[in-house]
């Protein structure tokens, strides 16, 4: 094939219900281009869904994106996980007991997080897996041609390093002080792990260790897709970066909230990172621009282009608040969820049918806007 249309990839990065956003920029390019090629994928968290759905998938681009829109049109909080009056009231009770009571005893009830995920196993199951767990889609796509390899990110709670899992072909595996890629047929296993958000979310068995969410340490959001051999990196970030003079303005009055401040880590964590990455590889493809051919030796330019939301998706959240289970919203307003203006936390967790709906329909417009640009990074005709 050509060498050209093998040398992109797409990241997609993490941020809970607003991966519904990637969607709706999928949507856009699966609109205008329905058999773009996408060899290789890289996805964490929420994006991590999205990769291993693109990776998975049998059909061309559009049909990929078509069912993909369909899975997350159709969500719902209790498809996430569980939100009825005793699971929450059982949750709860255990994290009293173990904060209390339980002390540095072994025994007892062992709070993994404080919601029940296991809706999501099931609803990953249907949509993704044809042999047991394993999401027999990647092999076929590998052996046809349809793409090259995928990178889910984890991080192990045993060693604190990011280890991304990797099926595909053509690609060196690699190994840094704090980050680590590994040879794996990827399972539903493989995609929780990646999703599951710290503390809030269950930590995901996977081979000989527990994994969660692999944005906590993933300190270079495009280091996987590069590490695959990408030269084109289409980042999707659900991250809205606010103007000098929105950034000036408090979000809330008196003592910060819980949840502001759980917002604000979260942010920092998952979202942030993938703004400095990005500025880090503008700098060097400044400085391999300036380098004569000779010099450059295996180093070569990297384009980069980004999607990022163009309205803040933690203050459309507090929009679609009041429809979310009842003891549940009772719980996160607890939380603080309706002291500020916009509720970063909130957005994580907001899988609601017409939020969701919303994002979707964002991400597109925002990609449309964008169409002349994204038609010459992605060498079509406009």
């Amino acid at each position: 094939m050509d060498a050209e249309r093998e040398d992109l990839c797409f990241a997609l990065g993490g941020g809970g219900a607003r991966g519904a956003y990637q969607v709706g920029v999928l949507r856009y390019l699966a609109k205008r281009y329905p058999e773009l090629h996408v060899p290789m994928v890289t996805g964490v968290s929420a994006g991590g869904i999205n990769a291993s759905h693109l990776a998975n998938h049998t059909g061309n681009f559009g049909e990929k994106i078509e069912d993909l829109v369909r899975l997350w049109t159709s969500l719902s909080v209790e498809q996430v996980f569980r939100v009825d009056t005793p699971a929450l009231l059982q949750a709860l009770l255990k994290w009293a007991f173990q904060l209390t009571l339980l002390g540095g005893r072994k025994h007892g009830p062992r709070v993994r997080g404080f919601v029940d995920t296991a809706p999501l196993r099931r609803f990953l199951l249907d949509a993704y897996a044809c042999d047991g767990e394993v999401l027999c889609g990647i092999e076929e796509n590998l052996r046809r041609g349809a793409l090259n390899s995928v990178a889910l990110a984890t991080t192990s709670y045993s060693t604190g390093r990011t280890i991304s899992w990797i099926q595909g072909r053509e690609f060196e595996y690699w190994e840094r002080p704090q980050r680590k890629g590994l040879p794996t047929q990827l399972t539903v296993d493989h995609v929780m792990a990646s999703a599951a958000l710290p503390l809030f979310f269950p930590a995901v068995q996977v081979e000989d260790g527990w994994y969660g969410d692999g944005g906590i340490r993933l300190h270079s959001p495009l280091a996987p897709a590069i590490h695959l051999g990408a030269r084109r990196v289409l980042a999707v970030s659900t991250h809205y970066t606010r103007t000098i003079e929105e950034a000036q303005v408090p979000d809330g009055r008196g003592y910060p909230s819980p949840a502001k401040v759980a917002g604000l880590l979260m942010n920092a964590i998952f979202l942030d990172l993938l703004d400095q990455d990005a500025a880090h590889l503008q700098r060097i493809n400044e400085l391999l621009e300036g380098l004569p051919e000779r010099r450059l030796g295996h180093l070569h330019q990297i384009e980069l282009f980004v999607m990022r939301p163009s309205v803040d998706l933690g203050e459309l959240a507090s929009d679609y608040e009041p429809k979310l289970p009842g003891l549940f919203r009772f719980l996160t307003r607890r939380l603080g969820t309706k002291e500020a203006r916009s509720s970063d936390l909130l957005s994580l967790v907001m899988f609601q049918h017409d939020y969701l709906s919303k994002l979707i329909e964002i991400g597109e417009r925002d990609a449309e806007a964008r169409a002349e640009e994204l038609a010459e990074f992605l060498r079509e005709e406009s």
